[in-house]
């Protein structure tokens, strides 16, 4: 039996379990856009730009625990988003980028829209190849998918010639090996790492997202618990993966080593878990740790261990298995009696009343301008925790508003909450219609700055299209608030006068009618001016019954 090239492809698909392909196609993706008429199981998710393509796949990739995949067209296309392909490199999303190619019997004539999209993906790809014939993609898909999964994950790259996509194999499509990759790690570190926890009088964890990949948010917890450690996340986490309202949590980790020094306090142990610490803004020469702390690090791939800094213990394995057997271990070690519990107690209730007197700042921070208008992203988050469908997923790309949804709203799981990959702008709307997908029966709803949403407006087509039931929020304050603030902090460390002004960083002439960008996708929606109409204006939108964007005006802070 011979196959085609597309054959090969869309088998594969199917064999992974691929639900959706996000894209959006030219001619060289054609032969599969035509198969797409035999393989009812697998659902096309039309885009726009490219870049909306590449966001939904790596944030429905996330949501889902599987591998995304994403199909873009030759150059300009696989140009348009690259940016989103850092954010998943960034992000450590498993991700297949494929692109159409033209046919190969032209390479050397230089055809129209040819480029070498191998090297263009290259380095922002875990590996990046073209198909140079049918007979090598069983081979060429099978290891992309093996690539983009295995620790550390992140995206890879396969062009597409649609020449070969129409050549015929009598190799027939891989079935995708059965693998068992979870590994704990090693037993003598794992009783090191314990002993060290065990006489430590001040812990301090920081974790990044291989937490909530890992599926070990519930272990982390119960570790954060049994040693009376504060947790911080890491500078941009895009999941949830430590509970944001539970006592433990402090809230995310400063931007320069300075100021993650400030936050470590006399932590005698600091214990690093699945991130690449630190992600800093600004260069400060300073130590991010106290002068004697140990360090202990928890990664499911040694790449990331030791590599900025030196550690005590590193433990490579799977985080949800490595993190019970270590608080195993502590359990052996005799946690739960003595001056030692009684020490681990009275942290515990140290961080309730910490928690507790954040809880109050936050609420007053809200009072204080909710009678403003515009109203202030706190008074607006307050007011949005009142009236939240239970159980809503949040795709958050509040940017500077990113503290306020943090310390007002309360997300459960790690699915609850979806932030930005890498840095990148423009991720927040196409994720949360990603969310959606991931998550049909789930309340969804986006909050984004309105900076961003202009890099990716274009996504609420997708969303009517596909009338999905969901609520986009949009803060509106007509500036480019975070560089504002940076602007400051560059002007103070450079000693420039602050009083300077802010030129080029505005957006409030004209001030964007996102209400009338939104009509014109034919997705309704609302403004709202006042903190009085919050609650009204998001109860109506959740019962819409499809897609429908806020538009709410915010102070500039």
């Amino acid at each position: 039996m011979s196959y085609t090239g597309k054959q090969i492809f869309m088998d594969t698909l199917q064999a992974e379990g691929v639900r959706y392909i996000f894209g959006n196609p030219g001619t060289t993706e054609l032969p599969v856009m035509d198969s797409l008429h035999d393989y009812p199981d697998i659902d096309y998710v039309l885009c726009l730009q490219e870049a909306v393509a590449v966001s939904m796949a790596d944030a429905y990739a996330l949501a889902t625990d599987t591998v995304g995949v994403v199909n873009l067209h030759v150059a300009p296309g696989l140009g348009n988003g690259l940016g989103s392909v850092y954010n998943a490199w960034e992000g450590g999303t498993p991700l297949l980028v494929t692109a159409g190619q033209q046919d190969s019997r032209l390479r050397l004539r230089e055809p129209m829209l040819g480029h070498d999209l191998v090297a263009m993906a290259a380095p922002l790809t875990k590996w990046s190849v073209e198909a140079h014939s049918a007979d090598e993609l069983p081979l060429i898909l099978n290891r992309a998918f093996k690539t983009a999964r295995e620790a550390p994950s992140g995206p890879v790259f396969v062009s597409l010639p649609i020449d070969v996509m129409e050549q015929r194999t009598e190799n027939p499509p891989m079935v995708p090996s059965r693998l068992y990759p979870r590994t704990r790690a090693d037993a003598d570190g794992i009783a090191a790492a314990a002993e060290m926890l065990r006489a430590a009088r001040e812990t301090v964890i920081v974790c990044g997202d291989g937490v909530a990949r890992g599926d070990a948010v519930d272990e982390l917890v119960a570790l954060a618990e049994a040693t009376g450690a504060a947790v911080y996340a890491d500078v941009l986490p895009a999941r949830l993966n430590f509970p944001n309202q539970h006592p433990h949590f402090r809230d995310r980790m400063a931007r320069d080593q300075s100021a993650i020094r400030a936050r470590m306090g006399g932590a005698e142990v600091i214990l690093l878990v699945g991130g690449q610490f630190f992600e800093e803004v600004w260069f400060v020469d300073a130590p991010p740790f106290p002068e004697g702390a140990r360090i202990i690090q928890l990664e499911a791939s040694g790449a990331s261990i030791g590599r900025n800094y030196r550690v005590d213990c590193g433990l490579v394995g799977d985080l949800k298995l490595t993190l019970s057997a270590l608080a195993r271990q502590l359990d052996a070690n005799g946690e739960g009696s003595g001056e030692r519990a009684a020490a681990i107690r009275a942290r515990r209730d140290e961080h309730r009343q910490t928690k507790q007197a954040s809880r109050e700042r936050q609420r007053a921070k809200a009072a204080s301008r909710g009678g403003n208008r515009p109203m202030s992203t706190a008074a607006l988050m307050a007011e949005l925790a009142k009236v939240l469908p239970e159980d809503t997923a949040v795709a958050s790309e509040a940017i500077t508003g990113s503290p306020d949804v943090l310390h007002t709203l309360d997300f459960k799981d790690r699915n609850a909450l979806l932030g930005p990959r890498g840095g990148g702008i423009g991720q927040g709307l196409p994720s949360a219609i990603a969310l959606k997908l991931a998550q049909p029966s789930r309340p969804v709803l986006a909050v984004s700055g309105d900076g961003s949403a202009l890099y990716t407006i274009q996504a609420l087509w997708t969303a009517a299209h596909r009338r999905l039931d969901m609520v986009f929020l949009i803060l509106n304050n007509g500036t480019y608030r975070v560089l504002k603030i940076n602007m400051d902090h560059y002007r103070h460390m450079s000693g420039i006068a602050p009083d300077r002004g802010y030129p080029y960083l505005d957006l409030d002439d004209p001030r964007v009618d996102f209400v009338s960008a939104a009509a014109g996708f034919r997705v309704p929606g609302r403004r709202v001016e006042k903190v009085e109409e919050v609650i009204p204006a998001v109860e109506a939108a959740f019962a819409a019954g499809g897609p429908y964007l806020l538009d709410v005006l915010v102070d500039q802070g």
